[in-house]
């Protein structure tokens, strides 16, 4: 073989070589654009999903927070209800205490007054029109309360 033919042949092999390195060089340039259009594309979506759920995130705060005052609204709404319990209790207390007591007076009232027979029920609506008849001769409002007294049998004024 000539040296013109070495050269030739070297020449080609040379021009093969560059030619399949052009053309690896032009499929890894295309593929990476395609992936950096893929990745744009997820990117994209990515950050339109990320709105989304930034504003589920926002409505999860906002739903927290309403849950954490309600929660608070009901420990306050429980604590009046126990305080309000106490005080009814002691109300309660105070009025069978007073009642009582009341009971007790009109016992007493009931065996010293000389009208009283067998009949307390009686004696009682009698005292009371009578202290209506002197609380109308001395403003005149009570008189027609008067008729509608009547007396239970734990000495107790019902209308």
């Amino acid at each position: 073989m000539s040296t013109n033919t070495v050269i030739a042949i070297v020449v080609a092999v040379v021009v093969v070589l560059l030619v399949i390195l052009g053309l690896s060089f032009m499929a890894r340039s295309a593929r990476d654009k395609k992936r950096r259009a893929e990745a744009d594309r997820i990117r994209d979506e990515a950050r339109e999903e990320s709105a989304r759920v930034e504003k589920r995130e926002a409505i999860a705060a906002e739903t927290e927070a309403k849950a954490r005052a309600a929660a608070a609204e009901a420990e306050a709404k429980a604590a009046e209800a126990a305080r309000l319990a106490d005080r009814a209790a002691s109300h309660r207390d105070e009025a069978a205490s007073s009642r009582e007591q009341l009971d007790s007076k009109f016992q007493h009232a009931d065996e010293l007054d000389p009208r009283r027979k067998d009949d307390a029920d009686a004696a009682y609506a009698l005292a009371e029109k009578e202290r209506a008849k002197h609380e109308d001769l001395n403003d005149g409002t009570h008189a027609d309360h008067v008729e509608r007294v009547e007396h239970d049998p734990q000495h107790r004024v019902v209308n």
